[in-house]
C-alpha cells in the first residue's frame, strides 16, 4: 500500500469532534485512511509534502448536483429567468443527451470541483432520453474514476410530463416499471457500502412537478430493500409550493410524508420555503436539507432558513446545485457566499465561517450517510485539501484558520487535493487525466450541441 506524509503543517483544521486546530503536526497516510497525526512523524518510503507553509482542511463534500449542466452555462436569454422557465428553456437541450454529452459534461464540473478541494460529489441525474441507451450514469462513474472523484450519483427521473400536467418534456419521461429497473440496475452494478467505498448510489426522483406519488412510494421501498438513501428537490420555490397545493392538495413537505420521505435516510435539495412546523417535523425525522446558496440566488427562489435549521438539529450540507444555475462547481467559493448570506439575514444567529466549512465537511458526510469522511481524524478517509498561505494577498488574513476560508473567501485553486489516499490534483495539474485532450474532447462533444454561433433552444 502507497504511504502520504504530510509533515509539519502551518495549520490543521481537522473538523472532528473536538474542533481542533492542530499546528506543526503531521499526518501519515496508509492506502485509503489517515493512520497517524502527530510531531515528527517519520514514514520510510513515504511520499511526502512539505506542509510548512500550508492550512489543510477536510475535503469538501457536495450534497447536491447536476452535471448535465456543465454544457448549459452562461447562456444569455436565460440569465434572469426564475426556475420554472429556466427549466423550460433548457429541458430542450437536455431532451436529447447522450452518453458522451454526460461523460464530457461530467469530467467538466468533476474536474473543477477537485480543483477547488472537492473530493465527495453527490449528483442527481434525471434526464434519460428513450435515445440514449441505457448507460448514462455508468458513463458518470467512468469519469470519476478518470479523475479519483469519490462519487454518489442519484438515479432520478421525470414520470410526470407536459401531457400528465408536469413540466419536463414528454420525451424524457418513464414509466414506473423502467425507473425502477433501472434503478435496481444501477445499484447492483455500482453501489459499495464499504469503509471508504468510492462508489455509492441513492434514489432520488427529480420533484414535485416532474414525477408521481407512485415513484416516490416505489423507490423510497426499493431504496429501504437495498439499504441505499433517498434524495429529492423539496421547497425550493413559491411556483412548486402552489403546483403542490393544486395537484396534490397539500404543502410540499406534506406529499413528502405521504409518499414516506420525511425519515432520517432522506435529504432534500433547497429547503427553502419550509415553514417553521416543517423545520421542526425535519428535526424530529433528521431528514436533510442540501443548502444550495448560489443557485437560490441566481434564480431569486429564496433563502433558506439554515441558522433555524441548525438551531434546531436539522441535518444541513452545502451544495452548488447544478452547474447553470451556478455558473460553476465551485463549493469553495460557495462557503463564503453562504457565509454572507446569514450574515446578512440573521447577523448574529447566523453560523460562523468555521460553521460554514463543517457544513461543507461533516454535514455533506452525515447528509450522505458517511461517517467514514469529513472530518481529518485517524481511521478516517484521507480526503483533504492543502492551501500556500505564504502569498502576499494573505498576509495579515491567516489569523483563524478555521473561518479562513468563508471569511477572506479564497476560491482559487488549491495546491493538492487528496481523495482516498490518492493526490488527484497538484501544482495545476490533475494527476488522473491528460487535461489538455479532455479539454478538446469536451469542447468537441459541447459543439455538438451548442455550436459558438449560439442555437435557439426554446422549442
Amino acid at each position: 500500500m502507497s504511504k502520504l506524509l504530510i509533515k509539519n503543517a502551518r495549520a490543521i483544521v481537522t473538523c472532528d469532534a473536538d474542533d481542533r486546530i492542530l499546528t506543526g503536526q503531521s499526518i501519515l497516510i496508509d492506502g485509503p485512511a489517515i493512520a497517524e497525526i502527530g510531531d515528527h512523524l517519520v514514514c520510510d518510503g513515504a511520499q511526502t509534502i512539505d506542509a510548512r507553509r500550508m492550512f489543510v482542511y477536510p475535503g469538501l463534500v457536495n450534497t447536491h448536483h447536476h452535471l448535465l449542466q456543465a454544457f448549459t452555462r452562461n447562456i444569455p436569454e436565460i440569465q434572469s429567468m426564475e426556475l420554472f422557465d429556466w427549466l423550460l428553456f433548457l429541458y430542450n437541450i437536455w431532451k436529447n443527451v447522450n452518453p458522451d454529452y454526460i461523460y464530457y459534461s461530467s469530467l467538466v464540473a468533476m474536474a473543477e470541483f477537485i480543483k477547488y478541494g472537492g473530493t465527495t460529489l453527490f449528483d442527481q441525474h434525471f434526464a434519460f432520453p428513450r435515445s440514449s441507451g441505457g448507460n448514462i450514469i455508468d458513463r458518470q462513474f467512468e469519469a470519476a474514476e478518470a479523475l479519483g472523484l469519490r462519487f454518489h450519483a442519484g438515479r432520478s427521473c421525470f414520470t410526470r410530463g407536459k401531457k400528465e400536467g408536469g413540466l419536463p418534456p414528454d420525451e424524457l419521461v418513464e414509466s414506473l416499471d423502467e425507473v425502477l429497473a433501472d434503478s435496481l440496475r444501477v445499484i447492483e452494478k455500482f453501489h459499495d457500502s464499504s469503509k471508504y467505498s468510492l462508489r455509492q448510489v441513492a434514489l432520488a426522483p427529480c420533484s414535485p412537478f416532474s414525477v408521481d406519488s407512485k415513484v416516490m412510494i416505489e423507490s423510497a421501498k426499493l431504496a429501504r430493500d437495498k439499504k441505499v438513501r433517498l434524495h429529492t428537490h423539496l421547497a425550493e420555490t413559491l411556483d412548486e409550493e402552489r403546483y403542490c397545493l393544486e395537484t396534490y392538495g397539500k404543502r410540499p413537505l406534506a406529499w413528502a410524508e405521504d409518499c414516506g420521505w420525511v425519515h432520517d435516510d432522506v435529504w432534500f435539495a433547497h429547503g427553502i420555503h419550509f415553514t417553521d412546523r416543517e423545520i421542526d417535523i425535519l428535526s424530529q425525522a433528521q431528514a436533510g436539507v442540501a443548502h444550495c446558496p448560489v443557485s437560490n440566488m441566481k434564480l431569486a427562489s429564496g433563502v433558506a432558513k439554515v441558522p433555524q435549521m441548525l438551531a434546531k438539529h436539522v441535518p444541513v450540507g452545502l451544495a452548488v446545485d447544478g452547474n447553470g444555475s451556478n455558473d460553476a462547481s465551485n463549493l469553495l467559493a460557495d462557503l463564503r457566499v453562504a457565509y454572507l448570506l446569514h450574515r446578512l439575514g440573521s447577523s448574529k444567529a447566523a453560523p460562523t465561517g468555521y460553521d460554514i466549512l463543517k457544513i461543507a465537511t461533516v454535514g455533506g458526510a452525515k447528509l450522505l450517510g458517511r461517517n467514514d469522511i469529513g472530518s481529518i481524524s485517524v481511521d478516517q478517509a484521507a480526503d483533504l485539501f492543502m492551501i500556500d498561505t505564504d502569498k502576499l494577498e494573505l498576509v495579515g488574513a491567516l489569523r483563524d484558520p478555521a473561518a479562513f476560508l468563508a471569511t477572506i473567501g479564497y476560491h482559487r485553486p488549491v495546491d493538492v487535493t487528496v481523495i482516498n489516499g490518492r493526490i488527484v490534483f497538484q501544482e495545476g495539474r490533475l494527476i488522473g487525466v491528460d487535461e489538455t485532450a479532455a479539454t478538446l474532447m469536451a469542447t468537441r462533444e459541447l459543439e455538438k450541441w451548442i455550436p459558438a454561433g449560439g442555437v435557439d433552444f426554446r422549442g
